[in-house]
């Protein structure tokens, strides 16, 4: 991925209503441990699911991987205690400061979209993949 990819702020009251209302389940397609992106869905029984990724905003080499407005606009939301979403290509994305994921740390930018869209954090839950380190 690099800088080139189309970014378009998300408005989370523009997000379906039912990710406020209903049990939400993130689940990741890819593993943590696989870089800066972890591609995701959130699905709720009777609801058309939603592609959510993750993206850690900092990688900068070899070419920065979101212009700087958005990397700077992410670090600001989380130093607020909320998260950045954007379309990427199309894809609702939680842009996160840093260069890869934790569990810990997809638990609180999940969290973090719930309280965005008015849900309480105990309705959602986090299916995470382990996947293999990049060497």
């Amino acid at each position: 991925m690099s800088s080139d990819a189309r970014f378009d702020a998300i408005d989370p009251f523009d997000l379906p209503d039912w990710l406020g209302e209903a049990e939400v389940t993130w689940a990741a397609e890819s593993g943590v441990r696989r870089g800066h992106v972890v591609t995701g869905l959130l699905t709720s029984p009777g609801h058309e699911p939603i592609p959510c990724d993750l993206l850690a905003v900092d990688p900068a080499y070899p070419t920065a991987v979101v212009p700087e407005q958005v990397r700077h606009d992410a670090h600001q939301a989380w130093r607020y205690g909320q998260v950045l979403p954007v379309s990427r290509d199309g894809r609702l994305t939680l842009s996160v400061p840093g260069t890869g994921f934790t569990a810990d740390l997809v638990l609180e930018a999940v969290g973090r979209l719930a309280l965005a869209v008015g849900a309480s954090v105990e309705r959602y839950s986090v299916l995470l993949r382990i996947g293999a380190e990049r060497p």
